[in-house]
């Protein structure tokens, strides 16, 4: 039986690398630095920058467990996860720039039940500022273009009534990008919190989804106006251990504000030492187009990070 997962891990591996070879668009010469700072969601663009500036961070983590003749009992598995954020700095006077990049993969595999999906995301950031006075940077101009969508499709699995796997996303089904702009506070290098006017649109490429996501029948494109919420924060718990949470938020002007879709999301990074951490995240998302309840995410892992500059 162990032997048997030895082809369907090589396929594992393999999707679970897609998100790390990702951060191979950038330089690979330069030298490995210790994992000094949490991933933040929110773009921050170093304050005494001067032009240019490129990051590149990754991680991989897996668990393995495996039975023969275990008189307690006990399945089969295997998992392998993926991480990768990429993110491009540019600063002169009072404008700045960040493009970022955040990819995550995962697949299990479970005696019996084949290779299921764990995790999939790809984020797409860009965002521009502009300084209102050269002596106090506190409040900034700020226009935002984003992204959210995902790799490959994504099931839950058993639901069909002859016990098969029901499809509830697929690669830009759905998607939804963002453009938006206003003002920003930022009273410190911890915190930060924005508010503006922006465009929403939803993109469904399989119109056999369009009703899961708020779209009508075979429905593939929406797009929506409305107010934007966004507020971020970091902190230092303790030595080697850092918190990130942040908040964001978009009403639509032509519907009742208990629609707000909101996105909540928690970070707790643990530096083992210079390229092993633990990571515990925890996700909310309220969107009435998927679901009437909050949806929670939560994953616990520990493993392989590296950071390139």
């Amino acid at each position: 039986m162990i032997h048997s997962f030895a082809y369907p891990l090589c396929r594992v591996a393999v999707a679970s690398f897609l998100t790390v070879l990702l951060g191979l668009a950038g330089p690979v010469d330069r030298a490995f630095a210790q994992i000094d700072a949490v991933d933040t969601t929110e773009p921050d663009v170093p304050g005494d920058l001067e032009g240019w500036d490129m990051e590149w961070r990754a991680s991989i983590t897996g668990s393995q467990s495996a039975y023969s003749n275990w008189s307690k009992g006990g399945v089969n598995t295997l998992s392998i996860l993926g991480n990768s954020t990429i993110r491009l700095f540019y600063k002169i006077d009072r404008y700045a720039l960040e493009a970022r990049i955040e990819t995550r993969y995962g697949k299990a595999m479970v005696q019996d039940d084949g290779v299921r999906k764990t995790d999939d995301r790809l984020r797409i950031r860009n965002r521009m500022l502009y300084d209102l006075s050269r002596e106090d940077a506190e409040f900034k101009l700020f226009g935002n273009i984003n992204m959210d969508t995902q790799f490959s499709r994504g099931y839950r699995y058993g639901e069909l009534e002859n016990g098969g796997d029901l499809l509830v996303s697929d690669f830009l089904a759905p998607a939804y990008l963002m453009q938006n702009s206003g003002i920003a506070y930022y009273p410190d290098g911890d915190f930060s919190v924005e508010a503006g006017l922006g465009m929403r649109q939803t993109i469904v490429r399989d119109s056999s989804l369009s009703e899961r996501y708020g779209l009508n029948e075979g429905q593939r494109f929406r797009n929506e106006g409305g107010f934007t919420l966004g507020a971020w924060y970091e902190v230092d718990v303790m030595e080697n251990v850092a918190y990130s949470g942040y908040l964001e938020s978009f009403t639509n002007l032509l519907e009742h504000v208990r629609k707000t879709n909101i996105a909540i999301g928690h970070e707790l990074v643990g530096r083992i030492n210079s390229h092993i951490r633990a990571v515990f995240q925890l996700e909310l998302i309220f969107d009435e187009d998927q679901s009437k309840r909050w949806q929670l995410s939560q994953s616990l892992s520990a493993g392989l990070s590296i950071n390139i500059r």
